[in-house]
């Protein structure tokens, strides 16, 4: 057994029909990578001329130390604990020759599966025989987070989608049909962007997402050549909200005003029509309401609003949700469902097999701050999927030693 550099090509060749694959084990993220400041090495393990497993590994510069990250693990089968350690312990040589003082490790190995509800519905048999023999082999695992601290998600919300239509809806939370539906009505579209259309993005997520608009560029550059990557955004149609909300208001009107000559003719004694008319007319002064507001939205916004938009990055049969947003002083649109919506089924029809909505914090929480977050990627019907977390080996023990000792240990490559 060997290590050796692989080409870009090497590489992607071996990721493309390695199961299971990231698209963070990909050429394209190494390229994303190499523009956030990170150095980039495909390495391979040759068993003589066959390539047995391989890993792209991101190092970047600390304090004048070199640090390694392997989003979502090697591509190797972990349940080979022979390959496994061969591949670690070359690796560690390799790597602590170019003076990387340790690498973080952040595998798929699947531990629980949720179902949408939070319910376990899965449990690995052999997650503790692979812990064991990592840990063993000089990987320490950084603890189960519940958020978000680890290198990528620990916990991540996928729903399969090989199915018919009709079956995907029927999975979804009857609140989020109604949000679905109503969107529908209200004028809301979405639409397939391109590059030009990442500033929307931009603005929905840099708030609360640590990287710029460059980042979001480089990740359409680079995943475009294999057309890997696509981008949607959700629009408010101010017309079409008008039109829609002035029939609805007619509509409601019209009931109110037959309500109230029923009314007369019962000489008010019918208890079932009046609380039917307040009913009605609650629905009058909504739509009285709403009339105001359409009307001054066309005026400022003649050609719509982008409320919504998400990068899907396509690898293998998975479409993965990468990085999403909306605006939320339009949260009552519901955009963000319809897209999702939407999504699902597009991707179905393309003959994906699942779509992953990215991550999500431990649902086994009573109390949990990102509740709101879980609820909106798991009432599609997700499931959820908790992965180990994230190990570290060590790989130049005395550089390691003095980092520790000088700066302790960043958390980096969020």
């Amino acid at each position: 057994m060997k290590i050796k550099l692989l080409t870009n090509q090497e590489f992607l060749g071996f990721s493309k029909h390695f199961r299971p694959s990231s698209l963070y084990q990909t050429s394209s993220y190494a390229f994303v990578m190499n523009n956030q400041k990170c150095e980039s090495v495909f390495v391979g393990l040759y068993d003589g001329d066959i390539l047995k497993a391989a890993g792209l590994v991101l190092i970047q510069k600390i304090n004048g130390f070199k640090y390694g990250s392997v989003p979502r693990g090697f591509l190797i089968d972990y349940n080979n604990k022979e390959l496994l350690a061969d591949f670690t312990r070359l690796l560690k040589k390799f790597l602590g020759k170019k003076e990387v003082v340790a690498l973080k490790v952040n595998p798929p190995i699947v531990r629980f599966i949720y179902d949408d509800k939070g319910k376990l519905i899965f449990k690995s048999n052999n997650y503790n025989k692979i812990f064991k023999e990592m840990t063993d082999l000089g990987y320490f695992h950084l603890g189960y987070n519940n958020y978000f601290e680890a290198l990528k998600p620990r916990f991540e919300a996928r729903i399969r989608i090989d199915k018919p239509e009709d079956a995907l809806y029927r999975n979804i939370d009857k609140g989020y049909q109604r949000k679905i539906k109503k969107a529908i009505n209200d004028g809301v579209k979405v639409y397939h962007g391109g590059i030009d259309d990442l500033k929307y993005l931009y603005e929905q997520t840099k708030d609360n997402y640590p990287r710029g608009l460059m980042y979001f560029y480089d990740l359409y550059k680079f995943y475009e050549k294999d057309n890997n990557i696509d981008f949607y955004y959700s629009k408010l149609d101010t017309t079409d909200y008008l039109k829609h909300t002035q029939k609805m208001y007619s509509i409601f009107s019209k009931k109110s005003h037959d309500l109230a000559n029923k009314l007369i003719g019962s000489n008010g004694r019918n208890y079932k029509l009046i609380n039917k008319k307040l009913h009605v007319d609650k629905k009058v002064t909504l739509y009285r309401k709403q009339l105001a507001e359409a009307t001054d939205l066309l005026r400022l916004y003649p050609d719509g609003i982008v409320i919504s938009s998400a990068l899907i990055i396509k690898w293998q049969d998975e479409a993965y949700m990468l990085i999403n947003g909306y605006d939320d002083n339009y949260r009552k649109f519901s955009a963000n469902h319809l897209m999702m919506w939407q999504l699902l089924c597009r991707y179905s029809k393309l003959g994906f097999t699942y779509f992953n909505f990215g991550g999500v914090s431990n649902v086994t929480l009573p109390k949990n701050e990102y509740k709101g977050l879980n609820e909106f990627k798991m009432n599609f019907g997700s499931e959820v999927l908790e992965y180990a977390g994230d190990f570290e080996l060590i790989t130049n023990r005395p550089l390691y030693f003095v980092y520790k000792n000088s700066f302790g240990i960043s958390d980096i490559f969020k």
